[in-house]
């Protein structure tokens, strides 16, 4: 489905203040049992899961990674009961994918300004616990980096619509198209209120390209969508996070196999350990808990070979950009 969004004032939308705080009190007062006993990894789920093939790629693809900025938070909050208070580095970016029939972003993620043009529309104390580190370098000038011109995009897929995966559309043209599960577009754009972590104001006046992911299980995950017909970007069901979030499973031109994992989990120790965020702000964050933690199962159940890049997995994204920097 091809259609625009209106551009209705994005004020009288914004998530109230007083239920946030509330739920930032709750998701708090679970913080120290939850340390003391995380959730139990769920043994009989990973037996139960079935290993599907990969899908055989006819076509290859190039990835860019484009680093916009950086932030940091303590190894509990990233992963429920590790006993480190060490930081852990967290990147902030987007992703340009080169397929001979399209140049597309995956996450377009920050805008230059995003301080003052994105996150004041999001509740307090919401701001303050999600603001990257300054300066951040926009979208455009991001690709600029690269000799792309933000007119060269054709499109762009989120892997979920949370603000820190689209403000970058403040920077692109409105004729580029958001191409997006319909249940993740009805879950953040229906209702009077966005919900939390989502700011409308980027995704008005846009094109969005509704679908299902109605294609066989891809892996471990339950439903697919092969987005060229070629095997080499496909879509996977990563539900928990929010309602639609989306895995992009990539056949790069380097001869590996990536998937971009969104927010499903902040750090591959989350899939390691077979933990999930924090209560606190895991509570705020994730719209589904026990879906989250489900895909956090799915993707610890991968097979070898799949490289597992989180979008705000510092040590992921930048050995990604390192290694495409070498080729």
């Amino acid at each position: 489905m091809n259609e625009p969004d209106s551009g209705a004032d994005t004020r009288s939308e914004r998530t109230p203040t007083l239920p946030t705080v509330l739920r930032c009190c709750v998701a708090l007062a679970a913080v120290p049992g939850r340390f003391l006993w995380p959730r139990r990894p769920d043994h009989a789920l990973l037996e139960r899961l079935e290993v599907r093939p990969l899908p055989t790629a006819s076509t290859e693809v190039r990835l860019t990674v484009l680093t916009q900025s950086t932030m940091s938070a303590a190894a509990p909050i990233v992963a429920e009961g590790v006993r480190s208070l060490r930081k852990i580095p967290m990147s902030m970016g987007a992703f340009l994918v080169e397929h001979p029939k399209a140049r597309f972003l995956i996450d377009p993620a920050l805008c230059a300004g995003v301080h003052e043009r994105v996150l004041p529309e999001l509740p307090f104390p919401i701001p303050t616990l999600v603001a990257p580190d300054k300066p951040v370098l926009g979208l455009s000038d991001a690709l600029a980096a690269h000799d792309i011109a933000v007119g060269d995009i054709d499109f762009v897929v989120p892997t979920h619509l949370h603000w820190d995966h689209v403000s970058g559309l403040l920077e692109l043209p409105s004729s580029v198209e958001v191409r997006l599960p319909a249940v993740e577009y009805d879950w953040a754009m229906s209702g009077s209120h966005a919900p939390v972590s989502v700011v409308r104001g980027p995704l008005r006046g846009r094109t969005f390209d509704r679908f299902e992911l109605d294609g066989p299980p891809v892996l471990t995950f339950p439903r697919s969508k092969d987005l060229f017909g070629d095997g080499s970007v496909v879509l996977v069901d990563l539900a928990g996070h929010t309602p639609g979030s989306v895995g992009v499973l990539l056949a790069v031109d380097d001869g590996s196999r990536v998937l971009l994992a969104g927010d499903a989990v902040w750090s591959k120790l989350q899939i390691d350990l077979l933990r999930e965020k924090a209560q606190m702000p895991g509570q705020l964050f994730d719209a589904d808990r026990d879906a989250a933690f489900t895909t956090i199962h799915r993707l610890h159940a991968l097979p070898d070979g799949i490289e597992v890049i989180a979008a705000h997995d510092y040590e992921a994204v930048t050995a990604r950009a390192a290694g495409s920097a070498g080729l």
